[in-house]
């Protein structure tokens, strides 16, 4: 027997591994150029405790920004009193959406870059609403009754689909 607040459909999303590759390799090149730097101007005078304080908030910088990106994920969640959504660590608790706040939803395609500028918590263009993703380009398109929109990623968004319709009673 299953748990009233259990969910029928979860999905955990994480930001894709390039993104923190190209933070690796933008934090060596930094390190080159201030080493480069330091070298260039030893001769000048610039003391080494200057560049050292360089050195460790750049490595403070890099360390902020990867634990961010291993840390932060978007979950889905279907339960049977509506659907819950929460981006880690921006949104401690779930946001949950019921059929009353929903005039309608549905699966598709989008360019998270043309519609919403990239991924994460993103506010589109041109009417296009909200957005929450974390990486691909599928989703499922909330609309609510009051005329805004949220965009969830998902992986599975067809599952998404099926699963808020046994919670929601929506039929097609």
């Amino acid at each position: 027997m299953t748990e009233r607040n259990s969910p029928i459909f979860r999905e955990v999303q994480k930001f894709s591994s390039w993104i923190l590759w190209f933070f690796v390799v933008l934090f060596f090149v930094l390190v080159y150029t201030v080493v480069k730097v330091a070298v260039a101007v030893g001769s000048t005078g610039m003391q080494s405790s200057s560049i050292f304080v360089q050195l460790i908030v750049m490595v403070a910088i890099f360390l902020a920004v990867s634990l961010f990106f291993l840390l932060a994920r978007l979950e889905t969640e279907v339960r049977a009193d509506g659907l819950y959504v929460r981006f880690f660590p921006f949104h401690i608790r779930f946001k949950k959406f019921t059929v009353d706040d929903l005039k309608e939803y549905y699966a598709r395609q989008y360019s998270p870059l043309a519609e919403y500028g990239g991924w994460g918590i993103r506010c589109g263009l041109f009417g296009a609403g909200r957005a929450y993703n974390a990486k691909g380009s599928q989703g499922v398109q909330l609309v609510f009754k009051n005329g805004k929109r949220l965009l969830i990623g998902s992986q599975k968004p067809d599952e998404l689909v099926t699963a808020l319709n046994s919670v929601l009673r929506k039929t097609d």
